[in-house]
């Protein structure tokens, strides 16, 4: 069978790790509005081949595909222009060391507790109401005749850092996952 996970008895090990690089990532994207190489690339990297080492070739294959799985979104993203590059390499660098379970629910915590964050400073800088008025139209613009069309406000378009959220989804998915094993053993 494929192990699309890190090994059960190193998982803990595994989970504390990615914790710890969100966090030191978060601080990072705080401090320089950057997520640097030398936190992303490592564990992109070298995750791979510890799970080869610790689960042979399916380990290997396991977490190529937890890299693959766990990119899609955010490298369109990147494509899009929706978000750094940094943040696309944390994302794929927590998957390629917790695999693509808790890289999945890491990344959709991640831009759950994004969403929360930017609604909240829309709200505090009394721009929510506007935003969500306005963002009707950022969907419908493709599709309406030119005449038709509204300018995207600006405040549309601000870009938000990513690092923090990121911390924040890791650090509930590995909660849910390590509250279950300490409870249940597996």
């Amino acid at each position: 069978m494929l192990g699309l996970g890190p090994d059960p008895d190193l998982a803990p090990y595994f989970y504390a790790l990615a914790v710890v690089l969100t966090a030191i990532a978060a601080f990072t994207d705080w401090r320089t509005g950057e997520i640097p190489n030398w936190i992303t690339l490592p564990p992109l990297f070298f995750g791979p081949i510890v799970h080869g080492v610790t689960n042979g070739a399916d380990g290997i294959a396991g977490s190529l595909l937890a890299i693959a799985f766990c990119g899609l979104v955010p490298f369109v993203m990147w494509k899009l222009e929706g978000m750094e590059a940094g943040d696309l390499k944390l994302f794929v660098g927590i998957a390629a060391i917790v695999g693509p379970d808790v890289g999945l629910e890491a990344e959709f915590l991640a831009f759950v507790v994004a969403g929360i964050y930017a609604l909240g400073r829309l709200a505090w800088e009394g721009k929510l109401l506007r935003t969500v008025g306005n963002s009707f139209y950022v969907g419908l613009n493709p599709i309406l005749p030119q005449r038709m069309r509204r300018p995207v406000a600006r405040e549309l378009l601000q870009r938000l850092r990513l690092g923090g959220a990121i911390f924040g989804g890791t650090l509930i998915a590995v909660y849910g996952r390590l509250s279950a094993f300490l409870l249940f053993g597996s």
